[in-house]
């Protein structure tokens, strides 16, 4: 959207403006990502929309995988769907093993 923020995944840079976020993505995409959804949390309002998630990319460059925790925000503008807000970071276990479930 026109004012969108990234917050992306592979980077210590935020990303408030359209040159800094086609710069991410440009460099993002010579890596060949694959991704793929492993969970997903939708909810639908009026003129916009989030999902919050986990997903993990294979870099097809390299064969390596990066697993994420994900936001997106989505709003209506101008006549169509457009990212407004969109958050990922490496899974915390990458670093701190893995965590206990929480008992629910």
């Amino acid at each position: 959207s026109s004012n969108a923020v990234l917050l992306p995944t592979v980077s210590d840079v935020p990303r408030t403006d359209y040159a800094l976020i086609k710069d991410y993505f440009v460099g993002f995409l010579k890596k060949k990502p694959q991704g793929e959804i492993l969970e997903s949390n939708a909810i639908i309002g009026h003129n916009w929309c989030q999902d919050a998630g986990i997903y993990e990319f294979t870099m097809g460059a390299t064969g390596d995988k990066v697993k994420g925790r994900y936001s997106f925000v989505y709003v209506w503008e101008d006549g169509q769907w457009k990212i407004s807000h969109h958050h990922s970071s490496v899974m915390p276990e990458a670093f701190l093993g893995p965590a206990p479930k929480p008992a629910v």
